[in-house]
């Protein structure tokens, strides 16, 4: 598990894909600290297993889902990309609960300033749209942020300046593919409601579903 609190920015130093899969080694700093083969990292959201270790950087292996369902298969050399090793048991929850399985891509539609802050807007599809509720949590890249607004074709978060300077968000632009990953906890009450996806404007009406109200009142 993760916590969406990006540790460093690496730089992509060799990216093998043949096929459908292959491997990429990455060139770090902080996260080789105490890390081990085997070990887990997040690589712009999306958590790889350490296969090698060097001095100054570190290797995994990428499967064909991954490259399906992520933007890893774009990335070439000299990218930054956002690292966190997985949370230690003893450390400071700064974010929210992130799994490293990304649900799928989204696309930066613009940006905007806002006195110090800028507002990303991001264009996914409905599956992904229908696990997001304002005020929620969402993981871009890897990186926790609190969902600002949500509409039936996007939703938008608000990015300080710490998270833009501590992270490759705002190096991006507009038509610039981002992976996402939906808080794990709404996957699970849709799970429970039997697998309905509810609507972005009907989310907010969603604990007047019947069966929703049933399962609250279970013992």
């Amino acid at each position: 598990m993760f916590t969406g609190i990006i540790e460093e920015i690496g730089s992509v130093k060799r990216v093998s894909v043949g096929g459908k899969s292959g491997s990429i080694e990455i060139a770090a700093k902080k996260v080789l600290d105490g890390t081990k083969v085997g070990d887990s990292i997040a690589v712009n959201g999306v958590c790889l297993t350490v296969t090698s270790l060097g001095s100054s950087s570190f290797t995994a292996d990428v499967m064909a889902e991954t490259l399906r369902r992520s933007s890893l298969g774009s990335l070439s050399v000299g990218n930054g990309v956002n690292l966190e090793r997985a949370m230690a048991a003893d450390g400071r929850f700064g974010g929210h609960l992130v799994s490293g399985h990304i649900d799928g891509t989204g696309t930066i539609s613009k940006m905007q300033k806002e006195e110090n802050a800028v507002w990303v807007h991001i264009q996914a599809n409905s599956e992904i749209l229908n696990l997001i509720v304002e005020k929620g949590s969402i993981a871009i890249d890897g990186i926790s942020l609190t969902v600002a607004g949500v509409s039936d074709s996007e939703f938008s978060v608000s990015v300080i300046p710490h998270t833009a300077k501590e992270t490759t968000l705002l190096s991006k632009k507009a038509g610039d593919t981002v992976n996402l990953e939906n808080d794990i906890i709404g996957k699970y009450v849709q799970k429970l409601l039997g697998g309905r996806s509810l609507g972005a404007s009907e989310a907010s009406d969603s604990v007047k579903d019947d069966k929703f109200l049933s399962w609250l009142s279970e013992d």
